[in-house]
Formats: structure tokens, sequence, C-alpha cells
């Protein structure tokens, strides 16, 4: 088991990925939420590189909760890997879904605001005949640790297939700054919030373990590469299997020859 890439060869086909698709979707611009963090910033550089920055742009998408660490970070990137962006702070909307219908639950308020982002980039995207691009990444993914059409409301998702700690390995070859790559990783939903912290382990841990799921490892071997308890690697496990709802399209039982989103695929993308 390894985890290990060659950053120039993925930056390559993640580059020729969103180039053909862009192209075969009629558009040439793309719009990418920024966070601060360096999925967003990977994700950036790459339709940078794939499409040139001028059919590019960024937005920032703050509110209240948002660590200013965030805000330092968004503006280093646009000063040194030159990516455009505007900002737009989300909470007054935010606020208005409280007023309106009022919630207790933590969650609940979290994930208005990515929904309230997805709103924004979308209108962008209307306004200026371009696609949405995801910053989601593959260890994200298969565990459902993303808003169901929120952050996982995009168009296409150039760095789905990458765990994180891939992500950390294009993004040092893609020269993202240090102080991205190295803070502890957050989607700022609330004071103090992590990644790691909510998935209740490391990337490290938790990729190794969905590596070996991945490869479809016996227990015994996950455990040990990934040096994780059974509990560990069955919890995972299940929040892969319960997720499963937020990475396809929604169910339609099935009646007619050929039905959408089943067994009616078309190519996404040719060349």
């Amino acid at each position: 088991m390894d985890l290990t890439i060659n950053p120039q060869e993925v930056a390559t086909i993640i580059e020729q990925f969103i180039q053909t698709y862009v192209k075969s979707a009629g558009c040439d611009r793309v719009v990418v939420g920024l966070s601060g963090g360096v999925d967003s910033a990977v994700a950036a550089i790459l339709c940078k590189r794939a499409l040139g920055a001028n059919h590019v742009q960024g937005v920032f998408l703050p509110d209240e909760t948002t660590p200013m660490l965030d805000k330092k970070h968004v503006t280093l990137l646009r000063k040194t890997c030159r990516i455009p962006c505007k900002e737009i702070n989300i909470s007054p909307f935010v606020a208005s879904f409280q007023t309106i219908v009022p919630h207790s639950k933590r969650m609940t308020s979290a994930n208005i605001k990515p929904r309230v982002r997805m709103i924004l980039l979308y209108e962008y995207a209307n306004e200026t005949q371009s696609l949405v691009c995801g910053t989601s990444n593959k260890s994200e993914l298969l565990v459902g640790y993303f808003t169901k059409y929120g952050d996982g409301g995009v168009d296409f998702q150039p760095l789905g297939d990458l765990y994180k700690t891939q992500i950390y390995q294009l993004a040092k070859y893609l020269k993202i700054p240090a102080p991205i790559i190295n803070k502890a990783p957050t989607a700022g939903l609330w004071v103090g919030q992590t990644d790691e912290k909510e998935l209740k382990m490391s990337y490290k841990k938790l990729d190794n373990i969905l590596l070996g799921l991945e490869l479809k490892l016996p227990l015994q071997s996950i455990m040990r590469y990934a040096d994780a308890k059974k509990s560990d690697i069955e919890r995972i496990r299940l929040m892969r299997m319960k997720s499963h709802h937020k990475r396809r399209t929604p169910l339609i039982p099935k009646l007619g020859v050929r039905t959408p989103g089943l067994d009616w695929r078309s190519p996404v993308q040719e060349g």
C-alpha cells in the first residue's frame, strides 16, 4: 500500500481533464470557492494552469466564524499565485435563515453556510457562463465529509480521486505557500472547528484505512498498515456506506428500458 503519487503526472492529467470537460460543456471559464485551505488553493492553481488566469475567478465567502487566518491565506494565495478573487460576506444571508426558520442544532446552522456559498457561486457562474469547480478530495467524498447540495453542489470535482495526503504532495509540487499547506484543515463552520477533530483521527490514518478498504485488503492487514483499531476501521466503513447517497444523483425506480442516472449513460467527456 502506497499513497505516494507522481505530482507532475497527476497535475497533467487533471489539467487535461479540466480543459476537456470545460470545453465539452461549451464554456471557457470556471469559478472556484476559495477558503484559504490547501484543497481550494490546489484546485484554483490547476484551473489557472489549464485555462489561464483570465478564465478563472476565485470567490471567498467568509462569515462571522471564518478564522482570520483563512482570510490572511486567501490574500496570500491571491498575491503569490495571482489568482483573481472577489469577497462576499455571507453572514447576512445565514442570519436571515435563522430569523425566518429558527433552529437549535449546531449542524443545521453549519450546513446552511456551504449551501449559501453554493447559491452565490452559481449566481456568478450563471452571470458569466462559467462552470463551478469543486474542491473536495477523495477522503472527504468517501466518508461523506461534505454538505449535500453545499460544497458538494458543483459541476466537476478535479481533486475527487486524490486522498488528502496526496493533495499535500501535489500542493508542494505546485508551490502553494507553505503556511497554507501546514495549517490544520478546517471548514470554519464554527469557532474552533477542525476536520481531524470531527473525523476523530488524522488524515494520514484515515487515508490508510480508506486505501485498505479500496484495495479490499483483509482487516488485519489494514489494522497493521494504518496502525488502527478494528473499531476505527468499522466506523470509517460505515461512514462510507451511510454517505453513499451523497455521492450519486437521487435514486430513481427502474421502469423504462434505460433509466437516467442508472443505465442511460453517455460519455461525460471525450479526448
